[in-house]
């Protein structure tokens, strides 16, 4: 039987004793980095994440009884504290669960928000009248900080599905962050990539640049300061970030950012207040279901565009025999059907609270058909494509179109963390959360641990009142994140996965899929495969490796490539996947990325040779 559902209570963490002063390592305190498993094979539950020890966190919760939730949380919080450049509570994510008693899926929308008093012309510098650059201005800002939402997804899931209290949830991150964890050598690239904005905040400069230099590889990284901050949470609940004195020293960070007094850098200042923190709530929309071979590929609706996007492109790819296809033929399909939905992405998707988004109409088999007209099977298209005619889909092949669409500019950065667990109940969560760009704002909460995400630079940044993801108060940004369970028709799941990644998160679950289903890689070879990325625009974004196996018959039928990489990462890396398969007799696949972004771990509670 389940355990039975427990609330959170006020009950008193334990408070463990001060053994580092944030950010601080030592020769002594050295300890070997833990292992990395890139694929576990069992049963009895599941953890996958990008990194080991959140992996760990999560599995010990199944294993002294809690549910997929429980450890989702645990998992989550863990990586607040290990993975801080890409998620904590200072960001937001989406959260879907697959209640393994009814076959159910439902969603949590934890996506921030934009203050109430953001003007609509707020990416606009006063001084210039023009837009603020993307980087440095608009990214090490207070004016891109939404309001977090991390935190209040944590609270909901807990709510509504787990067994355990949010103090029991966060006290081995608590623990985690107290220790201190290896630094590797992908969060000394990081912080090093970083160190310009970091040095411009007081008090990031002082977490996250001990001595003013990185961490170094094989130091052990520890902040009590977020130690304290969650032992506080597990006391009195979600009250002080939302409601109290921490809300008001949120707000007022974003307002008035704790810039040091001789950088170089810009920061333009926010419009954060405490009330719209107090005025924070998760979302829980329907999930977005699309059919595809037999089966339903459930993912987020709300102010996602994941759901509808990978959903559409699978749609379009469903009229087509990919199984008898070459792997030229199916990667030509893939990209040429994700252009599309781009298409259709750019041109309809935003925050469904305030934009009537036809997600219906989107994955219908009369819109998915006339949609797969546009492929030419010996041709790629001239990109960008056009978006399609929702309101003029009867299944029939429209007559060809002679313009070019301008696709919405993609800001969207490729730093966000991606989990999956499953239990021994048959509850599944996908859970992708974030704070936007690798370190999100830039800034640390002065004394208290954690970044503040840079988000608002997801919505577009010239105000245009026929935009979807048009800045306005209140309003969610457009986001990219594609937590996926897919389930038979009565809810038995087949596959759970998510990455991280900006708008190729998209790009990388719809090749998962196809990877997986319709070229038949087993889980693992799937995650590992090179990756491509057509989002509507002239070249496919492709991961070197990628060009190496397929560039010369992608070529032959008119694709551009050009190698991933961009002005913030050297690496030309696609996404960071996690994932779980399920066989028959309870058999699960935990997969993670064996070498993408360090690796990452994957975890099973009872493993089979």
């Amino acid at each position: 039987m389940r355990p039975t559902r427990l609330f959170a209570t006020a009950a008193a963490a334990a408070v463990l004793p001060l053994s580092l002063l944030p950010g601080s390592t030592t020769a002594a305190e050295q300890r070997p980095a833990p292992d990395k498993n890139p694929t576990a094979v069992g049963r009895g539950g599941a953890v996958t994440s990008v990194d080991p020890d959140a992996t760990r966190v999560g599995l010990r919760v199944l294993r002294q009884g809690g549910n997929a939730v429980d450890a989702a949380v645990a998992t989550a919080a863990a990586l607040g504290v290990t993975e801080p450049y890409s998620a904590g509570l200072g960001g937001g994510g989406y959260l879907v669960h697959l209640d393994g008693r009814t076959g159910e899926v439902s969603t949590i929308d934890g996506r921030e928000t934009a203050p109430a008093a953001m003007p609509r012309d707020a990416f606009i510098d006063p001084e210039t009248g023009e837009p603020y650059p993307f980087t440095p201005e608009l990214v090490t800002s207070g004016v891109s900080v939404g309001v977090p939402g991390t935190l209040a997804t944590w609270e909901t899931a807990l709510e509504e599905w787990g067994t355990r209290s949010l103090r029991r949830s966060l006290t081995p991150a608590a623990r985690l962050a107290r220790r201190g964890f290896v630094v590797d050598q992908t969060f000394h690239d990081q912080t090093a990539d970083n160190a310009e904005r970091f040095a411009a905040f007081r008090s990031t400069k002082r977490l996250f640049l001990p001595g003013g230099e990185p961490p170094e590889v094989g130091s052990v990284f520890a902040n009590p300061d977020l130690a304290r901050l969650y032992e506080l949470l597990g006391r009195k609940g979600t009250g002080p970030f939302y409601r109290g004195g921490l809300a008001a020293r949120i707000a007022k960070t974003t307002r008035k950012p704790p810039v040091v007094a001789d950088t170089d850098l810009p920061v333009p200042v926010g419009f954060m207040k405490p009330r719209d923190l107090r005025r924070y709530r998760t979302l829980q929309p329907e999930a977005v279901t699309a059919d595809y071979r037999g089966l339903r590929v459930h993912g987020m609706g709300g102010s996602s565009s994941g759901g509808s996007t990978v959903g559409e492109a699978l749609a379009i790819l469903d009229t087509f025999d990919l199984a008898a296809m070459s792997d030229t033929e199916v990667l030509h399909h893939m990209l040429e059907a994700s252009a599309l939905a781009f298409a259709d992405r750019a041109a309809y998707l935003g925050d469904r609270t305030f934009v009537d988004v036809p997600d219906e109409q989107l994955l219908s088999e009369e819109y998915a058909a006339q949609r797969a007209c546009r492929i030419d099977p010996a041709k790629a298209a001239t990109k960008p494509v056009p978006a399609g005619d929702v309101d003029d889909a009867d299944g029939t092949c429209p007559a060809p179109d002679g313009g070019q669409a301008r696709p919405a500019p993609d800001t969207e950065n490729v730093e966000t963390t991606h989990l999956t667990v499953a239990d021994r109940w048959g509850d599944v969560v996908s859970y992708t959360l974030t704070i936007e760009q690798t370190g999100g704002s830039g800034i640390v909460v002065p004394g208290r641990g954690f970044l503040l995400n840079n988000e608002l630079t997801d919505f577009s940044t010239v105000y245009d009142p026929d935009d979807p993801n048009r800045l306005e108060p209140g309003k969610r940004p457009r986001s990219s994140m594609s937590p996926t369970i897919i389930t038979e028709a009565d809810g038995t799941p087949v596959l759970a996965l998510g990455s991280p990644g900006g708008s190729t998160i998209i790009t990388t679950v719809l090749q998962l899929v196809v990877d997986h289903l319709d070229r038949g890689l087993a889980l693992p070879a799937a995650v590992a495969d090179p990756r491509g990325s057509q989002r509507n625009t002239a070249a496919v974004t492709a991961e070197p490796e990628f060009i190496d196996a397929y560039g010369a018959g992608l070529r032959a039928l008119g694709h551009e490539l050009k190698p991933a990489g961009d002005a913030f990462t050297s690496a030309a890396e696609i996404g960071a996947a996690t994932g779980i398969g399920f066989g028959p007799g309870g058999l699960l696949t935990a997969v993670a990325e064996p070498e993408r972004r360090g690796g990452g771990d994957a975890r099973v509670l009872e493993p089979t040779s």
